[in-house]
C-alpha cells in the first residue's frame, strides 16, 4: 500500500536547510519516493494547527519509507537537516 511522508518543517538556517534540499531528492529517488508537496502557501480550514512549511512525499508503501529514513545515504543528510529546522513528520499508509 503507497505510504506518505508528512513533514511540518521551520526553518532556521536557511543556507543550511538549503543545501539539505539540493542533496535529499536523489536518496528518496532511490527509495521509490516523490514529491508530491514542497513547501508552497496553505491555508489553515479547522483547528489550532499552525504549521510552517508543509512537504509530502509518497514512497511505495511504508516498508521504503523506513529504508529510506533509516538509509546510510540519507543518514548524513538528516544530521545535516536537524540542526537547520525544527520538524514534525509522521508516516501514514494511505491509497
Amino acid at each position: 500500500m503507497v505510504a506518505y511522508v508528512i513533514a511540518d518543517t521551520d526553518i532556521h538556517d536557511h543556507r543550511t536547510y538549503d543545501e539539505y534540499k539540493r542533496q535529499v531528492l536523489p536518496t528518496i529517488a532511490k527509495f521509490g519516493g516523490r514529491f508530491l508537496v514542497r513547501g508552497g502557501p496553505h491555508e489553515v480550514l479547522e483547528g489550532q494547527w499552525r504549521p510552517h512549511r508543509i512537504v509530502v512525499i509518497e514512497f511505495p508503501d511504508m516498508a521504503a519509507i523506513k529504508a529510506w529514513y533509516n538509509s546510510p545515504e540519507y543518514a548524513p543528510l538528516l544530521a545535516l537537516r536537524q540542526p537547520a529546522a525544527s520538524d514534525h513528520l509522521v508516516a501514514v499508509e494511505g491509497t
